[in-house]
């Protein structure tokens, strides 16, 4: 085999829906054709992101496949209850479908509204926090030399994103990065005090062009992007409203990106400029047709099958997109940002 293409990574948030991402990078490691050489990320990117630098420094490809499975397979263990509605709670009547397990998501969702996790969860417990601690030695991670990694969350009080890089990651960063606030307090790190971040950078794309000389970005889309009918009902309503505001901050960056490659590829820098910008070949893997079933409440199913679906899904895009665009990698972009996610 070839030396395989440096590529670096961009993952979304998404709560459970993060096992199609597993599932991507899953068959990105088996397949070897690519390498991973930088993973910017939020919220259940940012732990896939994270389990995926440990297993690379552990035992390389196969040792973060191997991470990757181990922590999701603990995420299903979790028995996420929040005040009075455990989302598992009818799980032991025989006849209890998928559909109504929907249902009592829902009256999860519906819970978050009436009362804050300071009130319904005041000892501030995330399950989370035992599951990475478990399959993540934090201290090794520091030194991984072998991706670098760059995670997103929102400062509450300012509404700035913040990146933190791999050398002073802990655990309290990724759960910040994934601290929806209306099911977690605030996680609090040297004084400050940090939410999702999702709502600023989802993930932030820009470390990678200062930080790393690799200039393939692949971003593996979570959120979808476009959706073919206008939402009716509540449910689908609130579904589309976190879609877009999950996608906001990205689709701006890609803005940016987009603009940078029109100065480039017209000429309308002079040449003592041009070696101070990067022309980014962008590449994407879009969860728009893989993912438009499911529910904003599916973001909270924890149970293994669904998991291990999700993960189907990834790995079936990640061999659809391996397919068509891989010998565009080192090459050019094998998306045009302007007509696929800027309508300019």
């Amino acid at each position: 085999m070839t030396n395989p293409k440096p590529i670096n990574l961009a993952l979304q948030g998404g709560g459970a829906h993060g096992a199609y991402a597993w599932g991507v990078a899953d068959k990105l490691l088996e397949d070897g054709r690519v390498s991973i050489a930088a993973i910017t990320a939020t919220s259940a990117g940012a732990m896939n992101a994270a389990v995926i630098a440990y297993g690379m420094q552990l035992n390389g490809p196969a040792g973060a496949r191997t991470n990757l499975e181990e922590y999701w397979h603990a995420v299903s263990r979790i028995k996420q209850s929040f005040g009075m509605f455990d989302v598992k709670m009818f799980d032991q009547i025989p006849y209890f479908t998928h559909v109504e397990r929907m249902v009592s998501q829902m009256m999860l969702e519906a819970a978050s509204l009436t009362a804050s996790p300071y009130q319904f969860n005041p000892l501030g417990i995330n399950p989370l926090k035992d599951v990475l601690e478990e399959v993540i030695d934090f201290r090794a991670l520091n030194g991984c030399q072998a991706v670098d990694l760059f995670i997103s969350a929102t400062n509450v009080k300012t509404g700035k994103v913040k990146v933190f890089a791999k050398e002073d990651l802990r655990v309290e960063h990724l759960l910040a990065s994934a601290c929806l606030p209306q099911l977690f307090q605030a996680v609090e790190i040297d004084g400050e005090h940090y939410w999702d971040g999702g709502f600023m950078g989802n993930p932030s794309l820009w470390p990678l062009f200062y930080e790393t000389k690799v200039q393939d970005l692949l971003v593996v889309h979570i959120n979808p992007i476009e959706r073919d009918e206008v939402p009716r009902t509540p449910s689908e309503i609130s579904n589309r409203m976190n879609e877009i505001s999950f996608n906001s901050s990205l689709l701006k960056e890609m803005r940016a990106i987009a603009f940078v490659q029109k100065l480039l590829d017209e000429g309308w820098l002079n040449k003592s400029h041009q070696g101070a910008l990067s022309n980014i070949r962008f590449h994407s893997i879009r969860a728009d047709v893989m993912m438009r079933d499911l529910s904003l409440a599916s973001k909270y199913d924890t149970d293994w099958d669904f998991l291990c679906d999700l993960k189907d899904r990834g790995r079936e895009a990640a061999t659809q997109w391996l397919a068509r665009h891989l010998d565009e990698v080192g090459v050019q972009s094998s998306v045009n940002l302007k007509e696929e996610f800027l309508d300019l």
